[in-house]
């Protein structure tokens, strides 16, 4: 992926006295609110943050492998997906009061600021590209999920009050999906058409997620990625991988409209199959790992600095051994590895004035009753 109204964003340990609507925990006076973090969801976003930084590190390497671009589009249907599902269910206590306002403002609009500007300076600079401009309406690389998620979580109190929620997400989807006119600004087509997700969110209940963990659940997971394995072995060298990124509608990939509409929906079924089985396997107890998801935040905005230095430096171009197998081992146990290391609190602690500043100077002093 999710105390602050992100799906990374880390959470105080019991009780939390705060709003949570990340994955952290859940957010006080949420449905099925607890007193302290279920590590449950920490694993969640630790595992997905390590297979979000692997398959961005596999991008430059996996073209001459059709089994890594397989795996590849394996990674990418669900993983976003599963992050996106869990920040909705945690943002079912989200309304415009001004205490949940200013989580949105200091723990999701300031770290897009932040890092929007820091990774087109980075560019600038490390890839000589003296032309590059700081553009806080289009996002880029990763930052794009920052503005998704302030744009989905004001838009709740809507998702709450109508009466069907999730199909007429489905449907401003696939509209986005056929409508090119759309354009770039603040990544709106992936805004758009990842809505579902977000929306299925936060009509998902605590129950729900029982039911996903049971053990027969478990156990269909495996034929399940068996048999998706297989069908994106076949679809590897057939199949745009702009339908994963869902950045661009299917006029803009050189597609029929209709097939927007169609690949709109068939890749929402997928993914939430597929995601379904990501979140039948994750453990339920605490690891070595799970005080890592607390700090994903950081581990997600930090891992693109490695991925795009190594490029502009042309690591990749040099050592062309990193595309064999061997190579695509050692770039995928670097890239868990860096992005480990960047989720520990340590690195929280360091970054908290860009990830979570207090900016009590920028806001009115509000009472608890109001």
């Amino acid at each position: 992926m999710f105390q602050a109204p992100s799906v990374f964003q880390r959470a105080p340990l019991p009780p939390a006295t705060r709003e949570s609507p990340g994955v952290g925990a859940p957010a006080p006076g949420a449905p099925g609110a607890a007193k302290k973090r279920d590590p449950y969801f920490d694993n969640v976003k630790y595992l997905a943050i390590v297979l979000v930084a692997v398959a961005h590190a596999w991008e430059p390497v996996m073209d001459g492998s059709r089994a890594t671009r397989a795996l590849y589009m394996i990674v990418y249907m669900f993983h976003m997906p599963a992050f996106i599902l869990i920040s909705g269910y945690f943002s079912r206590s989200f309304d415009m009061t001004a205490p949940k306002v200013k989580r949105l403002i200091t723990s999701v609009a300031v770290p897009y600021l932040v890092f929007e500007t820091a990774y087109s300076l980075f560019k600038r600079y490390a890839d000589d590209s003296p032309d590059m401009a700081i553009s806080l309406v289009d996002p880029f690389f990763l930052t794009w999920f920052l503005i998704a998620l302030f744009i989905w979580r004001v838009t709740t109190p809507i998702w709450q009050a109508i009466r069907h929620p999730l199909p007429v997400a489905l449907a401003i989807a696939m509209l986005a999906s056929v409508s090119p006119d759309i354009g770039d600004d603040l990544d709106l087509q992936r805004v758009l058409q990842f809505l579902p997700f977000f929306v299925l969110g936060l009509l998902v209940k605590p129950e729900h997620f029982q039911l996903v963990r049971r053990r027969e659940v478990r156990l269909l997971s495996l034929p399940l990625f068996a048999g998706a394995l297989l069908f994106a072995y076949w679809a590897a060298p057939r199949m745009q991988l702009g339908w994963f990124y869902r950045a661009n509608s299917a006029q803009e990939m050189g597609a029929p409209w209709w097939s927007g509409a169609v690949m709109t929906l068939a890749m929402f079924g997928c993914a939430l199959v597929l995601t379904v089985g990501f979140l039948a396997w994750v453990p339920g107890r605490a690891r070595w790992f799970t005080v890592l998801g607390a700090g994903t935040i950081c581990g997600y905005l930090l891992h693109g600095f490695l991925i795009k230095g190594a490029e502009y430096a042309g690591l990749f171009d040099r050592y062309t051994w990193l595309s064999d197998p061997v190579g695509l081992v050692v770039v995928s146990l670097v890239a868990a590895v860096a992005v480990t290391l960047m989720c520990a609190p340590l690195v929280g602690r360091a970054l908290k004035w860009a990830t979570e500043p207090e900016m009590n100077w920028a806001f009115r002093k509000f009472s608890a009753r109001r």
